[in-house]
């Protein structure tokens, strides 16, 4: 019983990453309404892994199971978006206050001259490899701030959010002219954070949210973003 149990664990764990896959490679693409019995199809594993995959799913917010109609891919709706990004700056924000007052240097300067490289060679020409690069380069930014809070529950929710984001962007198609000015708006992040300016770090993280936001067509949550967990210094 106990093997058993040990595999069905398994198989539903290679399940949910079989669905997030589909997910991310928007084989099943945000707003869409699939049947579990596709699922099982697509992702070549057993009816009973799958089902509690989909649960899993719906647990962290990329589904929703609708009843005798089937499964609901997270649909990116402006609510949707806003909540995304704004979760994001959020834990952003203070990993940024974190950075800036240890005044962060090494890796900090190693991702400064990545977003700089990144920005001289989209100013150019924005190939297919100059947007994964770009991309790669965004998230390492995000990821950053967010493992400055040191915290696992945090880490949690930001993977979880990061999961949500990834399927929102699978919904439009990507804009080359985005990579200069987000390059830019990551740059005064960096650079508020190595000269150790806490203020004007999580400033530059606010304003960076209201700049993708506005690329989505999506109006900013109303009234300042708050500074979450502020700490007298």
């Amino acid at each position: 019983m106990g093997e058993a149990r040990t595999q069905d664990l398994l198989l539903t764990d290679q399940a949910f990453l079989a669905i997030k896959a589909l997910l991310f490679d928007g084989e099943v693409h945000a707003g869409q309404l699939v049947s579990v019995a596709e699922l099982v199809k697509r992702s070549g594993l057993p009816l009973a892994p799958v089902r509690e995959a989909v649960k899993r799913a719906e647990a962290v917010g990329l589904v929703e199971i609708l009843p005798k109609r089937g499964v609901q891919i997270m649909a990116a709706t402006p609510d949707t978006i806003q909540a995304c990004f704004h979760l994001r700056c959020l834990i952003d924000q203070e990993g940024a206050r974190v950075l800036a007052s240890n005044i962060a240097t090494d890796a900090m300067e190693a991702l400064r001259d990545e977003h700089v490289a990144v920005r001289e060679s989209a100013a150019k020409v924005v190939t297919l490899d100059i947007q994964r690069w770009a991309k790669k380069v965004d998230w390492k930014l995000h990821s950053t701030l967010a493992s400055a809070l040191n915290n696992n529950l945090a880490a949690q929710i930001y993977d979880s959010n990061r999961d949500r984001i990834t399927v929102l962007q699978q919904s439009r198609h990507f804009l080359p002219e985005r990579i200069v000015p987000a390059m830019t708006e990551h740059l005064r992040i960096i650079d508020a954070i190595l000269t150790g300016q806490t203020q004007e770090a999580m400033t530059a993280v606010r304003q960076h949210m209201a700049g993708t936001l506005r690329w989505w067509g999506v109006a900013p949550p109303e009234g300042n973003v708050p500074m979450v967990m502020r700490m007298v210094t």
